[in-house]
């Protein structure tokens, strides 16, 4: 008898056993954590004071300083895709004499690998223009199309060109065509530094009738210099220059900073070299929280 009971009580231990032994190599089933939520909305800010407020090479603010604001609302529809629309404000001292300069624009950003593509729309209001108590309209609409390619994690080269069909509301057109270069340095913890230049040319049609049927004079703009970063921040040491003369200038400006003609033309300072330092800052809300 003796020599059953071993084996029923070694059989029992192991049938008493094995569901414990089971449980603990069994594997635990983890829920998968839920996908955090991304909220494609998202504001963009900035603002700016500079020495002079500077346009395709031609002065704004009459040599002066000047300070704008933007806000743009962005929507990233996907990694590749992303709609914005915006509105600016600069202060501006023009012979039409506006309050400012306020800008709407809007488009599509698209993303591919080292490229990045930008397509849209630019308004240019100025308020309450007027001449010697006269209402005057330069208000005009813009198309364009941007590209930039990151040749290196530092190194970027860009393209654009801007028409418009009914330049500063003359009745001519006006066609921007620019290439852009940027080495930005490794940066150095919240602080960065960059080197940048531009070189661009305008072609400009022929003005209406009632404004004399006058060819309007096309030039060559370029600018180069150098910008430091702290975080949001930037300030910018830029030289800006064209090849218009002072007649040329008096033209597309209707400024006479330069004297007049013996004809009477103007004569203008505002589209020879500049040298502008500009501080802004920019920054969207996600990044503020």
């Amino acid at each position: 008898m003796k020599k059953y009971v071993m084996p029923a009580v070694v059989a029992a231990a192991v049938m008493g056993a094995a569901p414990a032994l089971a449980a603990d190599i069994a594997p635990v089933y983890k829920a998968p954590p839920a996908p955090v939520a991304v909220n494609p909305w998202n504001v963009a800010i900035g603002g700016s004071v500079m020495t002079d407020y500077n346009f395709r090479g031609i002065s704004q603010s009459d040599r002066g300083p000047s300070v704008g604001a933007y806000f743009e609302g962005q929507y990233k529809a996907s990694d590749l895709i992303t709609f914005y629309a915006a509105v600016a404000g600069m202060s501006v001292d023009l012979p039409t004499n506006p309050t400012a300069e306020i800008d709407y624009y809007g488009g599509v950003r698209l993303s591919t690998g080292k490229l990045s593509w930008d397509f849209g729309v630019w308004y240019y209001h100025y308020p309450k223009e007027g001449i010697a108590g006269i209402p005057v309209d330069t208000d005009f609409w813009e198309v364009y199309g941007k590209v930039s390619w990151a040749a290196t994690d530092q190194f970027t080269l860009g393209g654009a060109v801007y028409y418009a069909d009914d330049w500063l509301n003359t009745g001519g057109s006006g066609t921007y065509l620019s290439g852009t270069a940027k080495y930005t340095f490794p940066a150095m913890g919240s602080w960065g530094a960059y080197v940048s230049g531009e070189i661009a040319h305008y072609w400009l049609g022929t003005t209406t009738a009632a404004l004399g049927s006058i060819d309007l004079p096309d030039y060559t703009y370029w600018n180069a210099g150098i910008g430091f970063t702290y975080k949001a921040l930037t300030v910018d040491l830029r030289y800006h220059d064209t090849d218009l003369n002072q007649v040329e200038c008096g033209v597309l400006t209707g400024n006479a900073s330069a004297g007049v003609t013996p004809a009477g033309a103007p004569k203008s300072k505002w589209c020879g070299e500049a040298y502008i330092a500009k501080l802004s800052f920019d920054t969207t809300l996600n990044d503020l929280k």
